[in-house]
């Protein structure tokens, strides 16, 4: 079959799929001749922005089968042209040794270049262009499936973003009490780990023993891309109610000695894939120690979100977390709990509220977190996905902490236990390499406590 068509053919059955979700054959054709205006790149500049401006207003008024009908037809449609790969790719190896070999690889290169990507590149030179394409690759991860056509077109668009929101194009701010009140409510909205409850509860967190940094980019000068919560503290921070504490005392910040980050929240679901909350935690570090040179200890209060979810797949681990004399104890004094029933208590509030009780599941609580957090996944890294990204980044496993998130959702992830993961600027990159290799970098105790108890 000629490219032709094969690209016609192609276009019938994108045509039918797109009828089949609701778009009239006239709409199917306006969308078509937009995209191919806007691959063609017929025109000046001005002539490009208007297109791409037209193109999006287009896409926006769609509903979410039109989206993916859209989507679709960028990705079957807008490839690279498979005959002219095929004959650069032939070309190339015939070159091989030969003076002509460089220019055939250029080739290559040039015939595995998609349209798609010229289309999308328009929209970068929009006010807010690059904006529109993050939410629209949110839209592809929300819509692609299992189609193998949104699966190539998600990979080359995370790829193009991973270009543009490179780390040396970011900007580093402080965000204060005084920020736009825009931005301020934007943090509200998109903190992932500690609900803010309210103004009083934000400004608390950008108080002067406090401090919110956020990466930028130059073309989303007002959407903060990830952004970490820091508490300047006098030692290790274990209680995370304590630090949102809004009757706490401010604390004199030069008297401090521990940046404690307890929140890191990515804004922007479009750019999941492209990493760089690894470069704002080194910078951050940076400027606290530019800024307040007493402090010597970096380190987090994090969370294990996905401990009770694996629980409910060992369920064989809590019963080896317990002593024999902790077991009897525990049975002596609450004869109602045994293997079976405990787990589910432990996903609950009420638990937490007896004294007794949790006094009683302190240590086998945290002997359960100890083993999952020093756990390895098939890849070789460990289990909890917060692990992998601090271990990853040169930290340390220094303490765990049980009760630290009394919130229903902290008891129900993780029964309350939280992690503080220590950065020391001076072990930063072996620990890096240590973990290249497989190893999960943890304090004594923590690797004690790891061991079954029976």
């Amino acid at each position: 079959m000629s490219t032709s068509s094969f690209s016609r053919l192609r276009a019938l059955v994108q045509a039918r799929r797109a009828r089949a979700e609701g778009m009239s054959s006239a709409e199917v054709a306006k969308l078509r001749s937009q995209l191919r205006d806007c691959a063609a790149g017929v025109g000046g500049e001005v002539s490009a922005r208007n297109r791409a401006l037209q193109l999006g207003k287009s896409y926006e008024r769609l509903d979410d089968h039109g989206k993916r009908a859209f989507l679709r037809m960028i990705g079957a449609e807008f490839g690279p042209d498979p005959t002219a790969v095929a004959a650069a790719a032939a070309a190339y190896q015939q070159a091989l040794g030969t003076p002509q070999q460089w220019q055939a690889e250029g080739a290559l290169r040039a015939a595995m270049r998609s349209s798609r990507m010229r289309i999308f590149t328009h929209f970068t030179a929009l006010p807010q262009g690059v904006k529109f394409l993050v939410d629209l690759r949110a839209d592809l991860l929300r819509l692609r499936g299992d189609e193998p056509e949104l699966a190539a077109l998600d990979r080359e668009l995370e790829a193009r973003l991973s270009a543009w929101f490179d780390v040396g194009f970011l900007d580093l701010q402080r965000i204060t009490w005084n920020s736009p009140a825009a931005l301020l409510e934007k943090l509200i909205r998109y903190e992932a780990v500690h609900a803010i409850r309210s103004w009083t509860d934000l400004r608390n967190r950008l108080d002067s023993d406090r401090r919110c940094y956020a990466f930028f980019h130059p073309r989303m000068p007002q959407e903060p891309l990830i952004f970490v919560e820091v508490a300047l503290v006098k030692e290790l921070a274990g209680d995370v109610h304590a630090l949102l504490d809004e009757n706490a005392p401010v604390f004199d910040s030069k008297r401090a000695d521990h940046a404690i980050f307890y929140s890191i929240s990515n804004t922007q679901v479009g750019l999941r894939g492209v990493s760089f909350g690894n470069f704002l935690l080194k910078r951050v570090i940076d400027s606290l120690q530019r800024e307040f040179p007493r402090l010597t200890n970096f380190a987090t209060l994090s969370p294990i979100p996905q401990l009770s979810a694996w629980l409910a797949r060992e369920p064989g681990a809590l019963a080896t977390a317990f002593t024999d004399s902790e077991w009897r104890r525990l049975q002596s004094a609450y004869p109602a709990l045994d293997v079976l029933t405990l787990p589910t208590l432990l996903r609950t509030t009420e638990w937490a509220a007896d004294e007794r009780l949790a006094r009683l599941l302190r240590s086998p609580l945290t002997r359960l977190a100890a083993r999952y957090l020093m756990s390895s996944a098939k890849d070789g890294g460990p289990l909890d996905p917060v692990a992998r990204f601090h271990l990853g980044n040169g930290a340390r496993i220094e303490r765990l902490n049980p009760l630290a998130d009394r919130s229903p959702k902290g008891l129900q992830q993780s029964f309350g236990m939280m992690v503080n993961y220590r950065y020391e600027p001076d072990d930063i990159e072996s620990n890096v390499e240590a973990y290249a290799r497989g190893n999960i970098i943890a304090t004594a105790p923590v690797r004690v406590a790891a061991k079954p108890a029976r």
